[in-house]
């Protein structure tokens, strides 16, 4: 199993609101390979994050869900280029976190100021994942 976790650092006390946008995930949850979401939230003193963290069974699981049409529609919407995205033309989980997403403020709104995506893979669990 591994978790992909999309760090995004968003402009202080919006937070919330960002978050609320993931409650309607946009297909991730049909996802082969799909096992759960989870938003984590921290206030900080320069700016806020939100970690979305997205488990599936495998790594080609995940980027079968990265490249596939599913997420593309999920992404369409404009965003700021997160910090460690893919080169043009490869596929990046960029600011998604797993494709739950509700729209993201159009550029400029300046409340979402980057994102930054890891991949993990999980050495282990409590209790045992079935």
């Amino acid at each position: 199993m591994i978790v992909a976790i999309n760090t995004i650092k968003i402009k202080s006390g919006h937070v919330g609101e960002i978050a609320e946008r993931f409650k309607n995930p946009k297909g991730v949850q049909h996802a082969p390979g799909f096992v759960r979401m989870e938003l984590l939230t921290e206030a900080g003193e320069e700016h806020d994050e939100l970690k979305v963290c997205t488990t599936w069974e495998s790594r080609e699981a995940f980027d079968g869900w990265v490249n596939s049409d599913a997420f593309k529609q999920a992404h369409a919407h404009s965003r700021p280029k997160p910090e460690g995205a893919a080169p043009e033309g490869q596929p990046s989980h960029g600011g998604h976190g797993g494709g739950a997403h509700g729209e993201q403020p159009k550029p400029g709104s300046g409340i979402m100021l980057g994102a930054k995506l890891s991949v993990h893979e999980v050495a282990f669990s409590y209790p045992e994942a079935e």
